[in-house]
């Protein structure tokens, strides 16, 4: 009894091992990004035999407009292969093409996909890439979305181009929940080009206003965060007043600025400067800033008062610190959000030199 139960253990633990996958591939899927029509494009898999003597018998792609290259002979355990999958481009637009990989090393294919956009003619990016992240540069290190109302999903791109030697896998880092990222083509040449897509949740933003974040570019999966690959996000959600009745927006708060420019002139020797600006409520009901904030570190302010009955007034005072301004990635500016329909945010640009 115990020797067929050993029996039935062992035929067992055979079938097992023999259906488990003994391939593994750096991408399963690879993305091209846009391809001009009728010329071919090719995704090289990277994949490594994890298990014994591998031969492969064939590899099935999903139409005949696609033809796959593979080993013919056998690959020993622990050898990296790659497996080449060539699409035609013969039909504009979107395509989503696979690849199934039967072999020895299981019972199941392993499915390989190739994906991009089948494009008329090709637009080159025609600003600059003045910014290094990593070993690529970018038209740009940081991003806002600016003006966003509650339900909107806005999108940014970041043009990218490998000036490097070798080739890389960008991938965007540490998204909050509010963000998510793309990176097309999904393996970028040295001397070529890609874009990173990063689109905003406003759904997910905690409150209206100033929203800040860092996200970092990795050179692949896995790579290390560090300064030099920083990207600085900034979104601001608007209060919701599309719904306003014509008579609500007649009573409304009026919000009166003496300058929404501060120009503080010259730090010369001096550490900090300091200027003020006159905020009126010419409206007929109260005004209220619910929020004040800085898009950049190197500013302080007060205000002497936040809730302004009609025909009242309250002083902002602003100050710069020099040093600070000095490590700022963007611009001096202070955000106000307010209960006025016409100037639910107002930007007070700082200038100082």
């Amino acid at each position: 009894m115990k020797r067929n139960t050993l029996i039935a253990i062992m035929l067992a633990s055979g079938a097992l091992s023999a259906s488990a996958q003994r391939i593994s591939a750096k991408h399963e899927v690879i993305d091209c990004g846009n391809v001009l029509y009728e010329s071919p494009v090719t995704a090289k898999f990277e994949l490594r035999n994890k298990g014994n003597d591998l031969l492969i018998d064939t590899v099935r792609t999903s139409c005949d407009c696609v033809v796959a290259d593979y080993p013919k002979g056998v690959i020993s355990k622990g050898d990296n292969f790659v497996v080449e999958v060539t699409f035609d481009a013969r039909q504009l637009g979107h395509f989503h093409k696979e690849a199934a990989i039967y072999s020895n090393a299981s019972d199941e294919p392993l499915y390989l996909t190739m994906r991009g956009v089948v494009v008329d003619h090709l637009t080159d990016f025609t600003g600059l890439y003045d910014f290094t992240l990593g070993s690529v540069r970018t038209d740009k290190n940081d991003i806002e979305f600016d003006d966003v109302n509650l339900g909107e999903k806005p999108v940014q791109k970041i043009h990218i181009i490998n000036s490097g030697t070798e080739s890389v896998s960008p991938v965007v880092m540490h998204l909050p929940d509010y963000l998510t990222a793309s990176v097309s083509p999904e393996t970028i040449a040295p001397g070529h080009a890609g874009v990173a897509t990063i689109t905003l949740n406003s759904t997910k933003l905690r409150s209206y206003g100033l929203t800040q974040s860092s996200v970092y570019l990795g050179m692949y999966p896995g790579d290390k965060v560090s300064d030099d690959k920083e990207i600085s996000v900034s979104a601001v959600l608007l209060p919701e007043f599309r719904n306003m009745s014509e008579t609500q927006r007649l009573n409304a708060p009026v919000m009166k600025l003496s300058t929404e420019t501060l120009d503080l002139g010259s730090f010369d020797d001096k550490d900090e400067k300091s200027g003020t600006i006159t905020i009126e409520n010419q409206g007929k009901s109260r005004l209220n800033i619910s929020s004040m904030q800085m898009f950049t570190s190197g500013l302080k302010v007060r205000l002497n008062k936040s809730r302004l009955d009609p025909g009242e007034s309250a002083k902002l005072k602003i100050t710069a610190y020099k040093k600070q301004l000095k490590k700022a990635r963007s611009k001096p500016r202070v955000l106000m959000i307010t209960n006025d329909p016409d100037k639910s945010k107002v930007v007070i640009h700082v200038k100082v030199k």
